[in-house]
């Protein structure tokens, strides 16, 4: 019986490419990957271009195809988990983007790798074909998010990964509505091994993520597996509290040896109410970030909403 390989690729307005990102991955699998059998699921975030049409149309032609369709945009994270869980493949490939900047090329050596007893095969992203400020900016979040972590997370990792069925059943595991997909697979354990490659530059239009979106997606990351902002507020503000009664017991004993200690200083202590004041602000925005993820989580509502599939 030949094994299944199940690819989840997210649409949202991908008209131009969406044929191309169906091609390549077919050519790969009918040239290099014949003993496999091929699901690829594309999951559709309610696109208002001809997305879903041509969906329809390539899965009408080949069964291998299977598509859901969302009731409206539920975001990128939300909509790549809900196909991940629709798959039924012996290993699954989380994220095939349908503009091909993880290069599908790179399967093989997923599933070769995945074939000598690796449960979590990771693209490693080596080199990024983009902007100095954006690569630099995505580095070194993606570092910041590995340090900070409680699990052994690599940088530069994605959310191109193949793991193994019983990672993806490990992952079903935790009912999160908010799900982070690239860190739960390392959060699961088993064998993992990376393959570096270069990310591509986009092929067609412009991406959907907003920077909104990435902030978003970056703040989830930080808070879904991690402790260190809260921690780190704690330790702050233990400091600036001993360096505050540290400070008033200097100025008591220079009131007591007599030394004169007018009214000048004003401008400091409006610098100072500015700067506690920023500082407080700041953490008690860290402290809700976890308490929206708290709230999100205990709402119990679906990952998305479907309005249809197709082919499943």
């Amino acid at each position: 019986m030949r094994k299944k390989i199940s690819l989840v690729t997210p649409c949202y307005n991908e008209e131009a490419g969406i044929r191309e990102c169906y091609a390549a991955v077919k050519d790969i699998f009918d040239r290099e990957l014949p003993d496999y059998e091929r699901e690829h699921i594309f999951c559709d975030n309610a696109s208002t271009d001809r997305t879903v049409e041509i969906l329809k149309e390539i899965a009408a032609e080949d069964p291998s195809v299977k598509v859901i369709v969302n009731a409206r945009n539920f975001g990128v994270l939300r909509n790549t988990y809900n196909g991940v869980l629709a798959s039924t493949g012996d290993a699954t490939v989380l994220f095939m983007p349908a503009d091909l900047q993880d290069p599908p090329s790179l399967i093989p050596t997923f599933v070769k790798h995945w074939e000598q007893g690796y449960e979590i095969v990771f693209g490693i992203r080596a080199r990024r074909e983009e902007p100095l400020m954006s690569r630099t900016a995505r580095h070194l979040y993606y570092k910041m998010i590995s340090r900070m972590s409680y699990v052994d997370y690599p940088a530069d990792v994605g959310d191109y990964q193949l793991v193994d069925r019983k990672v993806l059943d490990a992952m079903k595991q935790f009912e999160d509505v908010q799900p982070f997909m690239r860190m739960m697979p390392f959060e699961c354990g088993f064998r993992s091994i990376g393959v570096p490659y270069t990310w591509l530059a986009r092929k067609h239009g412009i991406s959907r993520n907003r920077l909104s979106s990435l902030i978003d997606q970056g703040l989830l990351g930080a808070i879904s597996f991690s402790t260190v902002p809260l921690r780190t507020a704690f330790f702050f503000g233990l400091i600036i509290s001993s360096l505050s009664f540290a400070y008033a017991f200097v100025v008591f004993l220079l009131k007591i040896a007599g030394f004169d200690i007018g009214p000048h200083g004003i401008p400091t202590i409006i610098i100072g109410l500015f700067f506690f004041g920023g500082v407080q602000l700041f953490f008690l925005g860290v402290l809700g970030e976890y308490i929206v993820a708290i709230y999100n989580q205990v709402r119990r509502r679906p990952i998305v909403v479907e309005r249809e599939r197709i082919n499943f």
